[in-house]
């Protein structure tokens, strides 16, 4: 059996191709020229040259697969880069859907619980959560306009099983992207909490429930791959303990994060790029982002393992290739 994994070099396909491998399955990528040839260096995959963007490379990538793993995106908290993450996050997905459609092969979609409805601790939302109130920043909106891509298609023949991953840390980082938060704590520059909260995940579980789901998920249907439900304070605190960096002093209000993050929006428009710091990502932590995986544990056997087995792993990660 061969599985296609696009996204390789990213963090949750990163740990993908390497379970896989591990298991002794036959991998083949899609890798863009300009990759960075660390993340999969010595790893004794297949690569197909090629672009999410580009239907037939896509289609070339596909042929012989039987499942296809799509966790290709492009990521950025702000209001700018729409245009770029829409020929991503939703062509590209168009893109895939219709190969694997015609190929006959599996796609396992890889979504966020950004597409989804916020819910809170006390009542977390679910697959089946009517969307609310949200930042649609254009991450948030492409993402959602993906999945109903990939829905479409199911209407049309594709069989595809769509999973949510909640935030994600552990090995194999290499940009790094999500555990941009936990260096950032451990270099001092998470003194100041927002309010905000999230589900935090492992990533190796992701990855196990991933690939749970190529084989268990049903045709059509999403499910929602998170972690332990802590505000970013509790998770900060954990961060600080794990890296030995200094703990933060406090949460501050909504209207201070709301504030610096305007700010650095204003900043933006000035030196024509977005600084991660904006009013998108500033709403964005102010919200909270918890969710109920029981659909996945029950119907896949996901496993929610506790944030500070992901965190330890995602330090020791960092600091054996230098990032510390």
């Amino acid at each position: 059996m061969l599985t296609l994994i696009t996204g390789a070099t990213g963090l949750v396909g990163n740990n993908v191709v390497r379970l896989l491998l591990n298991q002794g399955q036959r991998v083949r990528v899609l890798q863009r020229a300009t990759a960075d040839p660390r993340p999969l260096a010595g790893l004794d995959v297949e690569f197909a040259s090629g672009d999410v963007r580009d239907a037939e490379s896509v289609r070339r990538a596909c042929q012989g697969a039987s499942t296809v793993i799509h966790a290709a995106a492009r990521v950025h908290i702000g209001w700018t880069g729409l245009e770029e993450q829409r020929a991503v996050n939703v062509e590209g997905t168009r893109h895939v859907a219709t190969a694997c459609r015609d190929s006959g092969a599996r796609l396992v979609h890889v979504s966020t619980v950004d597409a989804m409805a916020c819910g809170s601790r006390s009542a977390p939302a679910d697959e089946e959560t009517p969307l609310n109130a949200h930042v649609l920043c254009p991450y948030v909106v492409t993402k959602r306009e993906a999945e109903q891509v990939v829905l479409e298609q199911v209407r049309g023949g594709l069989d595809a099983v769509i999973v949510n991953p909640a935030f994600m840390l552990g090995p194999w980082d290499w940009k790094p992207s999500s555990g941009r938060m936990l260096l950032a704590v451990a270099r001092g520059q998470g003194r100041f909490a927002p309010p905000g909260g999230n589900d935090f995940c492992d990533v190796r579980e992701v990855a196990a429930g991933i690939l749970a789901a190529v084989e268990k998920g049903a045709t059509g249907r999403r499910y929602i791959l998170g972690g332990e439900s802590l505000s970013y304070l509790e998770a900060w605190r954990m961060f600080a303990e794990v890296t030995g960096g200094p703990p933060p002093i406090k949460q501050v209000r909504k209207w201070l994060t709301l504030t610096v993050g305007a700010l650095g929006s204003f900043w933006g428009r000035i030196s024509s790029r977005e600084p991660d710091v904006n009013l998108a990502a500033a709403r964005m932590s102010n919200l909270e982002h918890h969710f109920s995986s029981e659909r996945a544990i029950r119907e896949l056997g996901y496993r929610v393992a506790p944030a500070r087995l992901a965190a330890e792993a995602a330090w020791a990660w960092f600091k054996e290739h230098g990032y510390c």
